[in-house]
């Protein structure tokens, strides 16, 4: 048991459990967010005078720290990420007295950690992982929420640096996945996950409803359909697109200070739509994206935006069907979804790609068409 030694500099005591890997001590505990950034510092990735390199931590992300920020402010929330740190040796740790309760299985021992908090001077710990959160959770208007830290004993940069791209290293989340999964999760989320979330919703609704055009076509990290041939992330992406575009169609029932988003509404607008696509062009549904582009995700993104000119002029009480409808009709003609070429971009129709430029040539001439035949009658 090592005991504290008797100094004048002001120490942050905690409850904290410790073990031992490597050879080093570790400790967990909590303390309170507004307090990580009194002993602990980010040391920032940077070249010295003589060009070594210092340091490991990238820049903060100032959008990212703003985000974790709002979501602490939003009420009771639920934050248990440990932050990981290094610690100084010149921290204490004072086993606790007394019998051990019956059934420990002996891994850790409980006691008090001492940090020190200097005035001036270097500070006690690194922050490993979790710079970003440590900023926010300082900028929090709860000073006092308890956060969980990890520590390990270490004053070499060497052991930071291999931790830091340990911790690091493992690939994040499919963005896929975190995408069919957020329809599920009802709660409060940061601002970045909130605006994945409606999208996320309505195409789980076109995969899963009967009156839905995409019933069963759409790839989904949790299904292997030999039916699905539209990528999820191309659906959700034209969706947000469309609710956060000022002239997207889905835009006016998105959430305003006054009222919630109308999911029914941008549910029934989608099926009409997309029901006319279907119906216009029957021979490029539901084929896969090398025998149609209608159905790659260049087709989608595009088809999506002529959706935001289509029903975005559809006058109140529009039957949206017929209406996308007659307006498909007139442009089918000159559509190129699974052979041929289109004449204006000079492609031919399978070298039609999934790239910013393509997506911008195609959108762009079926705008052009939609423009040139808007008021022309069906015949």
């Amino acid at each position: 048991m090592t005991r504290p030694r008797k100094t004048n500099e002001a120490m942050l005591a905690v409850r904290a459990v410790r073990t031992e890997q490597a050879n080093k001590a570790v400790y967990a505990f909590f303390v309170a967010g507004a307090d990580l950034l009194k002993f602990a510092e980010i040391s920032r990735v940077h070249r010295d005078g003589e060009g070594s390199l210092q340091g490991f931590q990238r820049k903060g992300i100032k959008g990212h720290v703003q985000a974790i920020t709002e979501f602490l402010d939003q009420g009771p929330v639920l934050f248990p990420n440990a932050i990981i740190l290094a610690l100084s040796p010149r921290a204490r740790f004072t086993q606790s007295r007394g019998e051990k309760p019956s059934g420990d299985v002996r891994s850790c021992e409980a006691g008090t950690l001492r940090i020190p908090l200097p005035n001036d001077g270097p500070k006690a710990a690194w922050i490993v992982d979790g710079q970003q959160r440590s900023i926010a959770l300082s900028q929090a208007q709860n000073k006092s929420f308890p956060v969980p830290v990890v520590a390990f004993v270490s004053e070499e940069l060497s052991v930071h640096r291999e931790q830091f791209i340990l911790v690091n290293k493992a690939k994040p989340l499919d963005p896929r996945l975190i995408n069919e999964l957020l329809p599920e999760v009802d709660t409060a989320f940061p601002r970045d996950l909130s605006s994945r979330k409606i999208p996320s919703e309505l195409v789980n609704l076109l995969q899963t409803s009967s009156d839905s055009p995409f019933q069963g076509l759409i790839k989904r990290l949790s299904e292997d359909s030999t039916n699905a041939v539209v990528t999820d992330s191309a659906l959700i992406k034209a969706i947000r697109n469309s609710i956060n575009s000022a002239l997207g169609s889905l835009a006016p029932y998105k959430a305003t200070a006054e009222c919630p988003a109308d999911v029914d509404a941008m549910y029934r607008a989608l099926v009409a739509y997309w029901t006319a696509v279907r119906g216009v062009f029957p021979e490029a549904w539901g084929r896969p994206p090398t025998e149609s582009r209608l159905m790659h995700s260049a087709g989608i993104e595009a088809m999506s935006l002529l959706m935001d000119r289509i029903m975005s002029r559809a006058a109140p009480g529009t039957d949206l069907l017929l209406h996308a409808t007659e307006s498909l009709t007139r442009i089918a003609p000159y559509c190129r979804w699974t052979n041929g070429r289109w004449a204006e971009l000079q492609r031919d129709w399978n070298e039609i790609q999934n790239v910013g430029r393509d997506i911008k040539l195609l959108s762009g001439h079926l705008a052009r068409l939609d423009h040139m035949h808007a008021f022309a009658k069906v015949a």
